[in-house]
């Protein structure tokens, strides 16, 4: 028999018949005791016997440090290819070796999941996308705040209109000029390489400018104010919605839909159609460069074939998409910014989701207009 005697518990070797040894320890286990005599205590294991138990029946409690020890303590000896075992637990030192895994493996009595199909899978996400997002809610209090606005258009926070205009509008016109003239200038390369080979070059006028009024020119600047607007607005009102100050304004009696909404729905579908017109004039004007440097037509006959091959059904038309495209965007920015959760990590989300939510928006709009535009020989 060989002991190890600490300041709050003892431990010694018991030798048992039929090579079979036990560590047997008294008192209380507290880690900040044990800790320093652990190597003692596994000094006593030496020569490690083929089959040893560690007695806890004498311990009044341990905590989880010590009881972390015991269990290493056991798996060092199962490693060294003995059999141990923790004998004599009750009580609290039994509650602690069950906590900390000391027991032996069960079956969980909780049932297994059940398999779910891809049908199944597809369904949950969707609904869970729809619940996340209150889009119908959205929707509901739009409606409502709007018939309000309508019965007293004095809640409308009409100061902000020009000033947010202003941000959407004439500070984007730069980049909105410049995508549209590269666009244009790709449209004409591409259809003055077709065309030359029948000699109809002056129809790349034609084609560049149906194609720039009736698609190019709204869709890119709708892409352009959904990435760079919509995201700004997005972010704005879900930091403000993640700082309370949402909840501030609805305290103080202002309507956010009023205060906020409203004067971003407006700016964005009165400034979507100006810059259009501006993107259509910059972008037949690439096809004109293409045309003068490239194929040899002059100034005024590019004009003139333009002028011949469009009519105001095709500017309308696009002006009237990008009107739809702006009111789009603006919605859904504001409604991912409304319902945004979860701090800065949210904001982020929120405004990635607003950017690709309207993106595929504008595609839809774009598509509906097109066929109802078809259906009526336009």
């Amino acid at each position: 028999m060989a002991g190890a005697d600490t300041s709050g518990f003892q431990v010694e070797r018991i030798d048992l018949a039929g090579d079979r040894s036990a560590l047997r320890f008294v008192g209380e286990l507290r880690f900040r005791d044990c800790y320093g005599a652990w190597d003692r205590v596994r000094e006593l294991l030496a020569p490690m016997p083929p089959h040893f138990e560690l007695d806890v029946s004498g311990l009044d409690g341990m905590d989880g440090g010590a009881t972390a020890l015991l269990l290493e303590l056991r798996s060092e000896a199962a490693a060294a290819g003995s059999d141990a075992a923790i004998v004599g637990a009750t009580g609290r030192v039994q509650s602690m070796l069950e906590l900390y895994g000391g027991h032996p493996r069960r079956p969980s009595l909780l049932a297994p999941p059940a398999t779910i199909g891809i049908l199944e899978q597809i369904g949950r996400e969707t609904r869970s996308l729809l619940n996340e997002s209150n889009a119908l809610d959205f929707v509901g209090d739009t409606l409502l705040a709007g018939a309000q606005a309508a019965r007293s258009p004095g809640r409308v926070n009409w100061r902000d209109v020009p000033r947010l205009m202003e941000r959407a509008g004439a500070d984007g016109i730069p980049i909105v000029l410049m995508i549209n003239f590269l666009v244009g200038l790709v449209t004409g390369f591409q259809a003055a390489l077709q065309l030359k080979q029948f000699g109809a070059n002056i129809f790349v006028a034609d084609l560049v400018g149906l194609s720039v009024t009736r698609e190019l020119a709204p869709l890119m600047t709708a892409i352009i104010i959904a990435g760079r607007s919509g995201a700004a607005f997005s972010a704005e009102l879900g930091t403000m919605r993640v700082s309370e100050e949402i909840d501030a304004l609805r305290t103080l009696g202002l309507d956010p839909f009023h205060f906020l909404v409203f004067p971003r729905v407006l700016a964005l579908t009165l400034v979507a159609p100006l810059l259009t017109i501006l993107a259509d004039v910059i972008g037949i004007a690439g096809g004109l460069l293409v045309a003068m440097f490239s194929l040899d037509l002059t100034f005024h006959a590019y004009l003139a074939e333009t002028e011949k091959a469009l009519d105001l059904f095709d500017v309308s038309s696009g002006i009237l998409k990008s009107a739809v495209f702006g009111l789009n965007v603006a919605l859904i920015a504001c409604q991912r910014g409304l319902a945004t959760r979860g701090g800065a990590e949210g904001v982020g989300r929120s405004t990635t989701s607003a950017v690709v939510t309207s993106l595929f928006a504008i595609v839809v709009v774009d598509a509906i207009f097109t066929v109802i535009f078809h259906a009526f020989g336009r």
